[in-house]
């Protein structure tokens, strides 16, 4: 052997590169690479590819796949909903709203939350209607605009308005509604403005009787209507019906029942097929009108007269209060006088509209004896009493009672005596809308009324002209449950907290 081979045998061989050496090896022995080996060969050949495509960024990709391989599912879920509450920050920013306190200031970033904690906390402004906010320009400019594209007129206001009642309508039946209203007019039907005028000169009275008479005027409607070309009459019919809705309601505000009804109208339209004919649409939509008359008017009266009759709520030798007039009432005691139950009414009566007399005629036609008294002689009265039955306007989602002013007075009354008083009224006039007193939303009449214009002697002939005197004829009481011990509808005798149930079980029955 040489010096050279000598030299070669005694030296160590130089090392080369891993990468290298995995991929060259003697054909006789076969290494194994280990997981680290493949690994570091997969990051290296990610290198070169990035290398050749201009990018030099290896080191930072490597750290990147580490990190995404460590990333949690928790993690990635809290950087989605981070994500999302500074997209919503944003959105508010722009609208000039405050962001929610789950945001922060510094780009909308949050800590991850668990169970209800994670739930994005809404913004929760309450919704108070146009109705009662009349006081705001902003309303006042938005109602003008919208009666003036229905070609509705608009009432006057009050020349004297009375300044705790701003945010509600104040109008005159001596300023003419219909001076303004144009004969070319073809989007507000003529039933519907004879109806109008009679709701605003007083004709017609009572929730049931103006519900009756906006139902059928509302056939009149349907009955008269064509549909255009290229249109649907479920969606046209509709449109057709909101200028005469809106004209209704500036002749006066609608009550409860009616805006039930209106609701009821509607549905009635939108639910129509397609595939029926112009006849054949009317002609169900005249039935159901007809039908809901019958079934949530007529014939909850006779189920509501039926209950109070057989449970013994009326008996001989009974001395009952009423308050002005109520058809429901006023039928309730016929029946019971039919069938020869003995009993004595006293009615009470107020002013402006007296409509006790009413009553009265109606009561003694059938041969029921009554008592005519005032509201002012309430308290002398009560102790003779056994039960007073009361109608009622609205029964509301909070069990307070809405009727005509005065009720409460009596009903506070007959509570002081330990009188039961009971509420008759029919489902439909159920309301979802809450509230406690007579002030926040209610109607005002004319202030005219509560002058006694046939005196000689009437120092409120020119009242307007006295500067520091406002005159307020509010139409409803507003009265708690407490004052009332039983509500009787065509369901049976609930309380006036059951008012809920009933609506949610309504509105589950459609």
């Amino acid at each position: 052997m040489s010096d050279a081979s000598v030299k070669s045998q005694g030296r160590k061989p130089e090392e080369k590169p891993r990468n290298e050496a995995s991929k060259v090896q003697p054909s006789g022995e076969k290494k194994k690479l280990s997981k680290q080996e493949k690994r570091e060969m997969r990051l290296a050949k990610q290198k070169e590819q990035k290398a050749q495509g201009g990018q030099s960024q290896g080191s930072s990709n490597q750290e990147k796949v580490t990190e995404g391989t460590q990333k949690s599912k928790a993690d990635l879920k809290a950087e989605r909903r981070a994500k999302q509450e500074a997209d919503r920050a944003a959105k508010l920013a722009l609208k000039g709203e405050t962001p929610c306190p789950t945001q922060s200031s510094s780009g909308g970033q949050t800590k991850p939350r668990s169970g209800s904690e994670s739930i994005v906390k809404k913004d929760h402004r309450l919704r108070v209607s146009d109705d009662m906010k009349v006081d705001d320009p902003s309303v006042q400019k938005r109602r003008a605009k919208k009666l003036e594209k229905q070609q509705v007129p608009q009432r006057i206001d009050s020349e004297k308005k009375v300044n705790l009642f701003n945010h509600l309508d104040q109008f005159e039946r001596r300023i003419p509604l219909t001076k303004k209203l144009s004969f070319s007019s073809r989007l507000i039907h003529p039933a519907i403005v004879v109806l109008g005028l009679q709701y605003a000169e007083g004709y017609i009275c009572g929730a049931n009787a103006r519900c009756i008479a906006m139902l059928h005027a509302f056939k009149n409607v349907i009955e008269d209507y064509t549909t255009p070309q290229h249109k649907e009459l479920s969606r046209d019919l509709d449109n057709k019906l909101k200028p005469n809705i809106s004209f209704l309601n500036q002749c006066r505000p609608k009550s409860v029942s009616m805006g039930n009804a209106i609701k009821y109208v509607k549905m009635q339209i939108s639910n129509i097929p397609q595939d029926k004919t112009d006849a054949e649409a009317k002609k169900i939509l005249c039935e159901s009108i007809d039908s809901y008359i019958k079934k949530k008017i007529y014939l909850a009266d006779d189920a509501i007269s039926n209950i109070l009759i057989a449970n013994g709520k009326i008996k001989n030798d009974d001395v009952i209060m009423i308050y002005g007039f109520s058809s429901l009432i006023v039928r309730i005691l016929c029946d019971a006088h039919e069938k020869k139950i003995r009993f004595r009414v006293i009615v009470v009566d107020s002013r402006p509209k007296t409509e006790g007399k009413e009553a009265v005629k109606r009561l003694i036609k059938k041969g029921v004896k009554c008592s005519y008294v005032l509201l002012n002689s309430v308290f002398y009265m009560m102790p003779e009493i056994t039960k007073v039955f009361l109608g009622a306007h609205a029964l509301l989602a909070n069990g307070y009672i809405m009727s005509r002013v005065g009720t409460s007075l009596i009903a506070m009354v007959a509570k002081s005596q330990n009188v039961p008083v009971l509420v008759c009224c029919e489902t439909y006039k159920f309301s979802e809308r809450a509230q406690t007193d007579s002030f926040v939303t209610n109607e005002l009449g004319d202030p005219d009324d509560l002058v006694i214009r046939h005196n000689s002697n009437n120092y409120l002939h020119d009242w307007r002209s006295i500067k520091n005197l406002t005159v307020l004829n509010l139409v409803y009481d507003v009265f708690p449950p407490e004052l009332v011990s039983m509500v009787v509808t065509e369901l049976g005798m609930i309380p006036c907290t059951s008012v809920p149930v009933v609506l949610r079980v309504k509105n589950v029955e459609g």
